[in-house]
């Protein structure tokens, strides 16, 4: 397997599990920065590598009312901050080719958003930069489909690579977890990560917006390390309730570090199975 450095930590086995988390939507600097603090306490406690994502422009929403983030130029500024501050690399994801040289800046890996994981262009000028890629795999595709978004990435001189499961499409406004897919996507030869807060999205559930059930978030991400990810995806919110996008779906930071304590747990009964 293919090991991707992003400054001092190294993501895909034999190396820890990594943890890439944070708020859905950049709301506010002070939040960003307490919240990403905060999870940096949790997980140096704990000895999980911790990689710092929010969105400063969240434009897959559904309906044109939805709370989006801060835009492009201040989005940025933030993540530099929090960057810069607590000395944690950042993740975001670019829904507009146009962003991609200004957040190359700033983002030490750079995410193709589900619904644009198939989009040539976006995935292929993001690959240029030389940047990580993170893809997340589209709910509308199969594992065995990433393959040739693998090749669009390589066909820049790009190896550093993530792909991301966050649940397939099963009917109207649900998502289920195919566990198959983790070892699938693998054989591909890069990190596998999965994204526990996402795959429990109910798209457009809520009519003009997403609902969720974070009830089952804990329960998935556990199954997925037992199965053998490479790192777990976790929007985390202080007060999920009250967040602006995808509060049905994010845990809160007390939920996070029962989480974490519980996977500390599985990644050690795993190793003395091996």
């Amino acid at each position: 397997m293919q090991v991707v450095k992003v400054k001092d930590i190294k993501i895909g086995r034999p190396h820890p599990l990594v943890l890439i988390a944070g708020p859905c939507v950049i709301e506010s600097e002070r939040m960003s920065l307490e919240v990403a603090k905060r999870i940096k306490e949790i997980t140096q406690k704990r000895a999980i590598p911790f990689i710092f994502k929010s969105s400063y422009d969240k434009a897959n929403r559904l309906s044109l009312d939805s709370y989006r983030g801060p835009g492009l130029k201040k989005g940025l500024d933030i993540l530099y901050k929090v960057k810069q501050k607590l000395n944690i690399p950042v993740l975001s994801d670019v829904h507009c080719q146009a962003h991609i040289q200004q957040a190359k800046q700033v983002l030490d890996i750079i995410q193709i958003p589900a619904l644009l994981s198939r989009q040539t262009d976006i995935v292929v000028e993001a690959a240029k930069t030389g940047k990580i890629i993170n893809i997340k795999k589209g709910q509308f595709l199969a594992p065995w489909d990433i393959s040739p978004i693998i090749k669009k990435i390589e066909s820049t001189g790009n190896y550093s690579i993530l792909i991301t499961e966050r649940g397939v499409s099963f009917g109207y406004n649900n998502l289920v977890s195919d566990f198959r897919a983790l070892k699938i996507m693998g054989e591909f030869g890069y990190p596998v990560i999965y994204d526990a807060t996402h795959s429990v999205q109910l798209p457009g559930g809520r009519g003009a917006s997403s609902g969720g059930q974070r009830q089952f978030v804990s329960g998935l991400a556990r199954a997925a390390v037992a199965f053998g990810c490479d790192g777990l995806f976790l929007e985390v919110h202080p007060q999920p309730d009250k967040a602006p996008c995808d509060g049905p779906n994010m845990i809160s930071l007390k939920e996070l570090e029962l989480l974490l304590e519980q996977i500390k747990r599985i990644e050690k009964a795993l190793k003395e199975m091996r």
